[in-house]
């Protein structure tokens, strides 16, 4: 059995200021300890608030993860020694003249509007099948992240105002508004299938299991997994293809990039950006499966 690895006390203390103080999400946290505790297996037994930059560098070099994961490394180390700067600790930022890798930049897949039709063409029977399309229809109708959809509460649905507010990262809140077939699903889910799901318990999350407790993020992938096997959509989906799905759609129907930043809950606007790049693609692609392109390269 592998020894667990201790971290450095200088870590442990950096990882509570993160945790108490800067207050991450527990994703973010899991994964800045997650890459502290690899970097100390590389080095150990040294204390890796000792690194110097050759000691990164040479890190990073013999380091046989993708650039996108040696950018996380060094990211995280950067911030650690910032903290370690701040508090006096440590006289220099060893990771200030150390450059980041360079990330292919690779366009967020994206379902079309034709199989976001299958995903969502749901006849629902049962009250766990009218949570489901309740749940796929907000999350699509709303480009909402997962943890957001997962932690709504039945107060943050508005249905005069047709919207729902979403808790974003950074615990910003954002309202989004909604169309009248995901109203519609969604109050007849809360209003006639939830409280059968339920029985005798009670819950003011708005999505909850068959046991009556909050969805959890493995219950929705797996939901998602075998309705898109349903559908006949072969592709590796994620919710977050949706939210691409979502923005893309937006974008493509003409809407403001502005807009989808504000409803994605972007906090930078070159964030959404990206995805004027899938709208280009989509016109270059368009475009050269139309007749007169075959047309004018006979021609040629």
């Amino acid at each position: 059995m592998k020894e667990e690895i201790k971290l450095d006390p200088l870590c442990e203390e950096y990882l509570s200021y993160l945790k108490y103080e800067r207050k991450l999400s527990l994703n973010t946290y899991n994964s800045y300890r997650y890459n502290l505790i690899k970097i100390t297996e590389f080095f150990l037994p040294q204390n890796i608030s000792n690194l110097t930059e050759d000691d990164i560098r040479m890190f990073l070099y013999k380091s046989e993860e993708s650039s996108k994961t040696k950018a996380h490394y060094l990211t995280v180390l950067k911030s650690f020694y910032d903290y370690l700067l701040d508090n006096n600790k440590i006289k220099i930022n060893p990771c200030l003249n150390i450059k980041m890798p360079k990330i292919p930049q690779t366009l967020p897949k994206f379902l079309t509007v034709e199989e976001i039709n299958q995903l969502l063409d749901i006849n629902p029977t049962t009250p766990i099948l009218y949570r489901n399309k309740a749940m796929l229809e907000l999350l699509y109708a709303t480009g909402m992240r997962i943890s957001e959809l997962l932690n709504l509460t039945l107060a943050n649905y508005n249905e005069d105002g047709c919207y729902v507010k979403v808790m974003g990262k950074g615990s910003k809140e954002r309202l989004i508004p909604i169309s009248d077939i995901t109203i519609k699903y969604l109050n007849l889910y809360i209003n006639e299938y939830r409280p059968l799901i339920l029985k005798t318990k009670e819950s003011d999350y708005l999505f909850v299991n068959y046991t009556g407790s909050k969805m959890s993020r493995q219950g929705f992938f797996k939901i998602l997994k075998e309705r898109c096997r349903e559908a006949h959509i072969d592709k590796e989906i994620s919710p977050h293809v949706l939210r691409h799905s979502f923005a893309t759609h937006l974008l493509n129907n003409g809407a403001d990039l502005r807009v989808i930043q504000e409803l994605l809950g972007h906090e930078n606007i070159s964030t959404t950006e990206i995805y004027s790049h899938i709208s280009k693609e989509k016109i270059i692609a368009d475009y050269q499966k139309h007749p007169h392109y075959e047309k004018n390269e006979k021609d040629n």
